[in-house]
């Protein structure tokens, strides 16, 4: 007769024994822990590599652009042309920011599909592909990118360390998707209200700690590394009661209603002159790109190579007040930038270059308002334009606030986003992320239905090749024996 397995130990002390069996000493939480707090890491390092690598691609492009100003005519297009070609099958899910495809994942629980968005080899080649785009001077970010990295590597972690349930591996691709946009920007806050506002649409308290535990382990890297700093450096400005306040209502609106019109361009609704754009695209998509990349180009030479890249560095005079060299009609070429580079299928987001928008928009509100603090108003343009088109105003108002290491404007700020998003939903109603989302989820359910109906249908052919023949009259009729072929014999 087997021995029976002596019982686990336990501690004399019954004060002791209630700490020990505490949750908190729960190995399947350590394990959870362990799986985050190492996500964590790897995707502040993936953040932070990716942001030099972006760096040295467009500083390589201005370089070559240094050689002469007619040269992105001929690379951009050929390169845009190629990155779309590439992206046509396996890697399509690369295409575009990479925000939806984690909005999707998080909402839709189903395996095949969530490892068609968020495999390893399509984070990978998100970064790459981006890389590439920068170095011919696509007008793109990095922001968007970053946090689909950070949800693939979340996914497979959370997979490699056993936590297989459709729920856990949702929270594992939220707090991923927040980490990324806290490294992106050295904006731990934001990635919380991000996640919140973007990703989730909704909070739970199981939510809670995932997420914070993830944005501040990764803070603390990304901290360690970089060292303390705003992305557009501090900005001391503020704005005083009175007319000033009327940049809030000029900046909500106008950023507001241009931020709402972008979105919806690159939305391609399925009716009007924009279906007609999204149709030729869906023909002809490597051709389209590589006319995108011509357009994109002739938009560079026109604006002497102010519209290329993120569009960091106009933004930050902007907000800092420098030497302008960007010219008073940056704001309205870079958005045409934004249009054209979305438009061409190529991986890339829309954070950065929204942002150089709305400081552009900023500072020719500013023109109109000189009783008004000019870097109070670019940053309230900034701000609104970046809540009109992503239809997410908190998250908008803390990135700005965060972005530039100022409390004195939260309620400008706020009240702006705010009224940017109400005048967004004149031409964009469903905020432009998950308006691609839910694209991407309809599509899956169109499939998943298709695929059901032609297993039905196999299935019926089964059973009547199982129940026998029948005649013309419903008679059934003797299968025929039929010779064996050579390749049977």
């Amino acid at each position: 007769m087997p021995e029976s397995p002596s019982p686990t130990p336990k501690a004399s002390n019954p004060r002791l024994r209630a700490v020990l069996g505490h949750e908190f000493f729960a190995p399947y939480l350590w394990k959870r822990r362990i799986a985050l707090w190492s996500g964590a890491v790897l995707v502040a390092l993936a953040a932070i590599l990716f942001a030099r690598a972006s760096d040295w691609a467009f500083g390589l492009f201005q370089k070559i652009v240094a050689h002469g100003i007619w040269i992105p005519l001929i690379m951009t297009p050929t390169v845009f042309g190629l990155l779309c070609w590439v992206t046509q099958g396996r890697l399509r899910a690369a295409r575009g920011s990479g925000i939806p495809q984690a909005i999707a994942s998080i909402h839709i629980e189903d395996e095949s599909f969530r490892a068609r968005m968020l495999a390893l080899p399509i984070a990978a080649s998100k970064m790459v592909l981006t890389i590439l785009a920068l170095v011919v001077g696509a007008s793109i970010g990095r922001e968007g990118p970053t946090v689909h990295v950070g949800a693939g590597l979340f996914y497979s972690l959370g997979r490699r360390f056993g936590f297989t349930d459709a729920k856990a591996i949702s929270r594992f691709i939220l707090a991923g998707g927040a980490a990324g946009i806290a490294a992106a920007f050295n904006t731990p806050l934001a990635g919380v209200v991000f996640a919140i506002e973007e990703l989730a649409g909704t909070f739970e308290h199981r939510f809670s700690g995932l997420l914070l535990t993830a944005v501040i382990v990764g803070g603390v890297v990304s901290l360690g590394i970089n060292g303390n700093y705003a992305y557009f450096g501090t900005v001391e400005t503020s704005l005083p009661l009175g007319h000033a306040w009327l940049a809030v209502l000029e900046c909500g609106v106008v950023g507001g209603l241009l931020g709402g019109l972008f979105a919806r361009l690159i939305l391609l609704s399925r009716r009007g002159p924009l279906a007609a754009v999204g149709r030729l695209r869906e023909r002809y998509p490597v051709s389209f790109a590589v006319g995108c990349g011509f357009a994109l180009a002739v938009l560079g030479v026109i604006s002497h190579n102010a519209v290329y890249g993120t569009g960091y560095a106009q933004a930050r005079e902007f907000v800092q007040q420098d030497p302008v060299t960007a010219g008073h009609a940056f704001g309205l070429y870079k958005l045409l930038a934004n249009v054209v580079s979305y438009w061409a299928g190529i991986p890339g987001g829309i954070f950065s270059p929204a942002l150089a928008v709305g400081a552009g928009i900023g500072h020719n509100i500013a023109y109109f308002l000189p009783h008004a603090p000019e870097a109070a108003v670019v940053l309230l343009g900034m701000s609104a334009y970046l809540s009109g088109v992503t239809g997410a105003p908190l998250t908008s108002a803390v990135i700005a606030m965060e972005l530039t290491n100022n409390q004195d404007m939260v309620i400008p700020i706020m009240a702006a986003c705010l009224l940017a998003r109400a005048a967004a939903s004149i031409f964009s109603p469903t905020p432009v992320y998950k308006d691609f989302a839910e694209r991407m989820m309809q599509d899956f359910e169109r499939q998943h239905a298709w695929h059901a109906e032609a297993e039905k249908q196999q299935n019926d052919v089964d059973d009547v090749e199982e129940i026998g023949a029948t005649d013309a009259y419903g008679e059934p009729v003797e299968p025929t024996e039929t010779p064996a072929k050579d390749s049977d014999r």
